[in-house]
C-alpha cells in the first residue's frame, strides 16, 4: 500500500498539525503536552506494543482509569493498525471474562492493583501479556514506554481496517462487539468538526469517561481533527468544572453534567458569556433543562444522536434553531429513513417508525456475529438502530424510545418519550421515566417515576389531571411512583430494565 493510499486514522491527525507547539491537552495536575509530545508519546506506547507482538489487526483490551496515558494507549494501537476494545472500569471479573474470550486480546492493560485478578483471567483466555497503566504516570505499560524510542513508522491501514471493538451494554442479551473501522472514526469525526465548527482556536472541556464514544471518538477525535485544545479532567466534579468554565470555548456533555450546573447558583451568563459551544449527547435531554439552560446562561444546548455502532449520526444545527426535544438533521454524508419496523418501507413525514441510518460512519458489523450483524442490515445497506422515531415537518428527528421500551397498552402504542416530556414540563417535576410493566388487563400499564424539585410536589392525582389535559387516556400512567434519583449508567442513560424490574409485580392480582 503506498502512502497516499494510507487511512490510518493517526496519518489524518498527524496530517493537519499545522503548529506542533500548539498545546493537545491539558490536565488538572498542570501538565501540559503539545501536538509533538503527543506524536512522540503515542510513538513510544506503540514501539512497546510491538514489544509485545502486537501486529496490525489484534486486538489490544484496556479497563484502566482516564488518563492522558490511556489516550496515548489509544492513539499507539491506531498507529500500530492494532484493534482498540476499552472496557468500562466497573465492569466485574465476570464481565471481563466474557469480553476476554470473545475478542481474544493479545494484550490486556489493567489499573496496578488490578494486575493479579487479571493475569488469572488472561491465564484461562490465553492472553499474552498483561500490563498495567495507572492514572498517575504508573505501571509496567508506562516504564515500558518511557524507554522507548519516540520515532514510529505508522503501519499503513485501508478504510475498512478495524480501529476499534466497543461492546454494547447489553442490557439484553449478550454484549456485541461493535467493530468500528479507520475510515468509520474519521469521517465522522471530520463531519463534526465542519458541522460544529471546531478549529485551532477552541478548548474543550474534557470530562466525560474514555471507554465509551462519546469521551473518546467524539471529544477526543475532534480535538485531534481540529488542531483544538482540550482541558482533561477525570469526571465532573461540579466545583472543579464551573472553575473551568472561563478557560475553555466548548463542552461536550451528557444531560446530568447540564442538570448538574443548574444546580449551582454560579451558573450565570456572565461566567459563560466568552463560551461558543455547549454539546449535549448519549441521552435525551429534556426540553425543560434544555429551556432552563438557555434562559440562566443564554446558551441553547446542542442536542445531537449516535450510538455505539454508528459514532453521530444528525445533530441540531450551529446556525439555525436548536429544537428542544429533538436531535436534528443528518450530519454531511449521513442518510437517515424512517421505516416500518416490519416490511422496511418508508414512512411519511410525522409517522412514527424505526429510525435507519446508512453511510460511512456506520459500524463493519458485530465481531464474530455474522448472523445478528445481517439481521441488523437492510438489503439496501441501511442499519436498523433499534430506535424509535419520527421526522418533523421542518426536517428535525425526534426520537419517541428504544423498540424495546415501546409500550403496548390496550393495544394501543405508547411512546415513553411523548409521555416523559409532558411529566417534565409540570412543576414540582425534575426528571422522569416511563415504563411498561406487566397489567393483568391492558397487558402493559404505563407507568411513570418521577424525580421531584422538593418544591411544590404535585400529586399523584395532580399529574393525572395535568397530563389528562395534553395526552389521550390510554397514554396516561395507571401509578406513578416518586423516587430521590433515576437509576443511569456511566454515560447517564436511565437504566430502564432497572426500574422495569424493580416494578413487575406493580399490577399483579
Amino acid at each position: 500500500m503506498t502512502l497516499e493510499a494510507d487511512k490510518n486514522l493517526f496519518t489524518q491527525i498527524r496530517n493537519q498539525i499545522a503548529n506542533p507547539n500548539a498545546v493537545f491537552v491539558h490536565t488538572l495536575d498542570e501538565q501540559s503536552f503539545t501536538y509533538s509530545e503527543m506524536v512522540d508519546r503515542s510513538a513510544q506506547f506503540a514501539n512497546a506494543l510491538s514489544e509485545f507482538g502486537v501486529v496490525k489487526g489484534d486486538r489490544v483490551a484496556a479497563q484502566v482509569e482516564k488518563s492522558v496515558e490511556a489516550v496515548w494507549l489509544y492513539l499507539a494501537c491506531l498507529r500500530v493498525g492494532a484493534v482498540f476494545l476499552p472496557l468500562n472500569p466497573g465492569y466485574t471479573d465476570t464481565e471481563l471474562e466474557y469480553f476476554v474470550s470473545d475478542a481474544e486480546p493479545r494484550v490486556f492493560v489493567c489499573r496496578p492493583e488490578r494486575y493479579m485478578a487479571i493475569q488469572d483471567l488472561a491465564k484461562k483466555s490465553g492472553v499474552a501479556h498483561v500490563e498495567t497503566l495507572g492514572d498517575n504516570r504508573t505501571g509496567s505499560l508506562f516504564e515500558k514506554a518511557s524507554v522507548c524510542s519516540n520515532k514510529f513508522a505508522d503501519v499503513a491501514c485501508e478504510a475498512s481496517d478495524l480501529a476499534a471493538i466497543l461492546y454494547t451494554s447489553g442490557t439484553t442479551g449478550q454484549p456485541k462487539g461493535a467493530m468500528l473501522t479507520h475510515g468509520n472514526l474519521s469521517s465522522n469525526s471530520e463531519a463534526l468538526v465542519a458541522d460544529w465548527r471546531f478549529s485551532s482556536e477552541d478548548v474543550l472541556l474534557h470530562a466525560l469517561p474514555i471507554f465509551h464514544t462519546h469521551g473518546l471518538f467524539v471529544a477526543t477525535n475532534v480535538t485531534l481533527l481540529s488542531g483544538a485544545s482540550m482541558l482533561f479532567h477525570p469526571g465532573f466534579d461540579l466545583t472543579a468544572i464551573l472553575a473551568a468554565l472561563p478557560t475553555v470555548t466548548a463542552m461536550m456533555g451528557v444531560p446530568t453534567f447540564y442538570i448538574r450546573l443548574l444546580s449551582s447558583d454560579a451558573l450565570t451568563k456572565k461566567l459563560v458569556q466568552h463560551m461558543r459551544l455547549f454539546i449535549s449527547g448519549s441521552a435525551p435531554l429534556s426540553p425543560e433543562i434544555h429551556k432552563e439552560f438557555e434562559q440562566r446562561t443564554g446558551h441553547a444546548i446542542l442536542e445531537r444522536y449516535g450510538m455505539t455502532e454508528t459514532n453521530m449520526n444528525t445533530s441540531n444545527p450551529y446556525d439555525g434553531e436548536r429544537r428542544p426535544g429533538t436531535v436534528g438533521m443528518p450530519l454531511r454524508g449521513v442518510e437517515i429513513r424512517i421505516a416500518d419496523p416490519k416490511t422496511g418501507e418508508p414512512l411519511s413525514d410525522g409517522e412514527v417508525g424505526s429510525i435507519e441510518i446508512r453511510g460511512p460512519n456506520v459500524f463493519k458489523g458485530y465481531w464474530r456475529k455474522p448472523e445478528k450483524t445481517a439481521a441488523e442490515f437492510r438489503d439496501d445497506g441501511y442499519f436498523i438502530s433499534g430506535d424509535l422515531g419520527f421526522v418533523d415537518n421542518q426536517g428535525y428527528l425526534n426520537i419517541s424510545g428504544r423498540g424495546k421500551d415501546l409500550i403496548i397498552s390496550g393495544g394501543f402504542n405508547v411512546y415513553p418519550a411523548e409521555v416523559e416530556n409532558a411529566l417534565d414540563a409540570i412543576e414540582g417535576i425534575k426528571e422522569s421515566a416511563v415504563i411498561g410493566v406487566p397489567h393483568p388487563d391492558f397487558g402493559e400499564g404505563v407507568t411513570a417515576v418521577v424525580v421531584t424539585t422538593h418544591k411544590n410536589t404535585p400529586s399523584v392525582e395532580d399529574i393525572k389531571a395535568t397530563l389528562g389535559k395534553e395526552l389521550a387516556g390510554y397514554k396516561l400512567p395507571k401509578t406513578v411512583f416518586y423516587i430521590d434519583a433515576l437509576p443511569r449508567n456511566k454515560m447517564g442513560k436511565v437504566q430502564k430494565n432497572v426500574l422495569r424490574d424493580r416494578h413487575q409485580s406493580t399490577y399483579s392480582k
